[in-house]
């Protein structure tokens, strides 16, 4: 997370800078390190779906079947609907060898999917199939296609994407690829299994945001004060961010349920949704506010090495005068990355033909706008708090060698005119 602002080697920072970021980030430090380990998931007490979960096995199709598609049964005492002609793909059988799970390399015979905006399936595609025991014994299918396999394309793409990267940064570069996966083994091995095992969304999203913060920060970015002054500036503002969170939700009256993924979390888990919508807020808005503060921390440390005269005030000023045209731009990649997710919602608001008053009344929506505006505020506090401490921290002493100033260039005259040129008595010989 977050890119590489620096342009050389930042300038020696004072010993007092030194000694005072030290104090606040290794006890920061300690602290979150002692509740990851602390809030750390088990992995016994993680709650678990009702019924048998299906088996997930790949294949690939060998050979489709074609067959028409019945319509849509007909209401109590009406007559039977006509068969309408079969959709590519849609109706009939497929042969699928399997290739991955506890059945590989058998043949089967499973039934395409077919109801509304069903994927297209042809000979040749590599699938992923669901194989639920016992269903035959009720007279169901016990295999059905789930979905298209995609883990050679998107291989495909991650190899891209690294080679990308470190091509561009080299050993940055490769720095940037490990914190990604740091964050990665952090959501997927913490924060998820924590909330799952029944750990309070809240905590466990700030414990985890601060790790990230930590490992990605320094790792991408390396050792040094600015690298602290940034991870200071992040921590302020994302502590801002999630207390306006709360407010914000509570005044609201919001309980995080607005689709049918938070609803079956709520009925099947038992997850504070709630807490879960505030820990979405601060995960989302870390990945920009790192970017902020990096970019805050490092302006204001080559401004202080260009210009060693400056000031406090001169040098907020001057990184300030940065940050809001950095901001300027953040704010609307927000909200176009708000409106581009949310694409498919709103295109069915504006079918509805719906009142503004209403639409904007709707849950989904004043979720979103909770989570735009929150993380805004949040951004735009990060830009004065990261600036103000880099100025605070950032080195400002005369050169103790300067280089002697450069001799003084004369001037060369003119040419002068010959009728100007002075008179000489020459010998003539007599």
């Amino acid at each position: 997370m977050g890119a590489d602002h620096s342009h050389g080697p930042a300038a020696p920072a004072s010993r007092g800078a030194v000694l005072a970021v030290l104090s606040v980030v290794l006890p920061l430090a300690l602290v979150t390190l002692a509740a990851l380990v602390w809030m750390w998931p088990r992995g016994a007490d993680a709650p678990a779906a009702s019924g048998p979960a299906p088996e997930r096995m790949t294949g690939t199709i060998t050979k489709i079947t074609l067959t028409p598609c019945m319509a849509e049964p007909a209401p109590d005492g009406q007559a039977p609907a006509e068969m309408r002609p079969p959709d590519p793909a849609t109706c009939g059988d497929a042969i699928v060898e399997l290739t991955g799970g506890s059945q590989a390399g058998h043949a089967i015979t499973v039934a395409l999917p077919s109801g509304p905006g069903s994927q297209v399936f042809t000979a040749g595609d590599d699938v992923v199939l669901l194989h639920t025991p016992g269903d035959e014994k009720l007279g169901a299918a016990p295999y059905q296609i789930s979905d298209h396999d995609r883990t050679l394309p998107l291989g495909l793409l991650a190899a891209a994407f690294a080679l990308a990267v470190i091509a561009f940064g080299r050993w940055r570069g490769v720095s940037a690829l490990a914190g990604l996966a740091i964050t990665f083994v952090l959501l997927l091995l913490f924060i998820i299994p924590a909330i799952l095992e029944g750990g309070p969304p809240l905590p466990v999203a700030i414990v985890g945001a601060a790790a990230i913060m930590l490992a990605v920060l320094y790792l991408t970015h390396g050792f040094s004060v600015r690298t602290s002054v940034a991870v200071l500036g992040t921590l302020l503002s994302l502590s801002l961010t999630g207390v306006l969170a709360s407010v914000s939700i509570g005044v609201a009256k919001l309980n995080g349920i607005t689709d049918e993924s938070s609803f079956n979390l709520d009925m099947s888990f038992q997850i504070n949704t709630q807490g879960l919508l505030l820990a979405s807020i601060i995960i989302g808005s870390l990945g920009v506010l790192d970017d902020v503060t990096v970019t805050q921390a490092v302006t204001v440390t080559e401004l202080a090495h260009a210009n060693p005269q400056y000031t406090v005030r001169q040098l907020y000023r001057a990184g300030a005068r940065v940050g809001r045209a950095h901001i300027a731009s953040v704010i609307n990649t927000i909200i176009l990355a708000y409106a581009g997710a949310s694409l498919p919602l709103l295109l069915l608001i504006s079918v509805g033909r719906q009142p503004l008053g209403d639409v904007l009344n709707t849950p989904v929506i004043v979720q979103e706008i909770v989570r735009s505006v929150v993380g805004t505020i949040g951004l735009i506090a990060a830009v004065p708090i990261t600036t103000a401490l880099a100025a605070l921290t950032a080195t400002r002493q005369t050169p103790t060698d300067p280089d002697p100033p450069p001799p003084p260039r004369h001037r060369r005259r003119p040419p002068q005119h010959p009728a100007q040129w002075p008179h000489t008595h020459e010998h003539q010989p007599s």
